[in-house]
């Protein structure tokens, strides 16, 4: 076996995916032809759920890129996407048995290339699946790679994440994947909208997120969010908002060192804390223009 499966947090369930394929750096070879009409069908009945419930609630730049991964009727090819995506921004897509450990994952990022898990879900699994799927990486991650400012960030949060391993920070910068890649808000001027791939790619999620008064929703401060724990088997309790790309982008600029060296000296936050430093910033949906008409659809 050339790569050892991966398995993050207590679990006695083994990895899936097939590992004996994957190469030292993780990558395998997309076996396209080996997806079944099921497997295609299944691609083709997520899609057309997802992309459904997408306006009102994604971002206008998730929107205006999902055209780009080209017919939802199956699962597409790796290369074909990369092909558009390098000449967009530079970015390639890389085909992955399933997770991979940091280290790899950073570099992959770091280079410009985006793990992409190449099997999945069974119909039974239509609505809930533990492990990110071929679905999740391609319909929730890549559209906002072709956005040059987005895709700039992931880099520089690759570049960073292999920094943060030397100075064993992975879990305070993990958070902030967590609730900026996976599960990031930003507020346009017609209201708040998701960016975030767990909230894009999940059918109760998306509107939760952006619509339901119960999570808690903090303007993106780097510290609070890096010291933030997060839920693994529900919908988030706290998001994170920002007001552009260009402004995620500019936070994460400076050298991470010292705030890694303060941090280890805070308690972290539970996933629903609210913090005395939070002050007047914490804010619900209701704050957000066009929250009360989206309600009344």
């Amino acid at each position: 076996m050339a790569a050892e499966p991966v398995v993050y947090g207590a679990s006695e369930r083994p990895p899936r995916g097939d590992y004996a394929r994957a190469r030292p750096d993780y990558t395998c070879t997309q076996d396209w032809n080996a997806y079944t009409a099921q497997d295609h069908d299944t691609y083709r009945r997520l899609y057309e759920r997802q992309s459904a419930q997408l306006p009102g609630l994604a971002c206008d730049a998730f929107i205006a890129a999902l055209p780009r991964l080209g017919a939802r009727e199956r699962i597409p090819r790796l290369d074909d996407i990369s092909e558009h995506l390098h000449r967009a921004t530079g970015w390639e897509l890389v085909s992955v048995p399933g997770l991979i450990p940091e280290v790899p994952f950073f570099t992959l990022l770091a280079h410009r290339k985006f793990p992409v898990t190449d099997w999945i879900r069974t119909p039974e699994e239509f609505d809930y699946i533990v492990e990110p799927d071929i679905f999740h990486d391609l319909f929730g991650h890549v559209p906002l790679l072709f956005d040059p400012v987005f895709a700039d960030y992931v880099q520089r949060y690759g570049e960073g994440g292999l920094k943060a391993e030397r100075l064993g920070a992975c879990e305070m910068l993990s958070r902030l994947y967590w609730y900026t890649i996976e599960f990031g808000l930003i507020r346009q001027p017609e209201g708040l909208r998701a960016y975030g791939a767990g909230i894009l790619s999940s059918a109760g999620e998306l509107r939760y997120a952006v619509q339901s008064p119960e999570p808690q929703r903090l303007p993106l401060r780097l510290e609070r969010t890096m010291r933030t724990r997060y839920k693994i088997d529900s919908f988030q309790q706290t998001y994170f908002v920002i007001d552009s790309f260009e402004q995620l982008f500019a936070m994460t600029d400076p050298d991470f060192g010292p705030m890694y060296e303060r941090l280890r000296k805070q308690p972290e936050l539970a996933a629903n804390a609210r913090d005395p430093d939070d002050g007047d910033n914490a804010t619900d949906a209701e704050s957000y223009p066009g929250f009360r008409c989206m309600l009344e659809r």
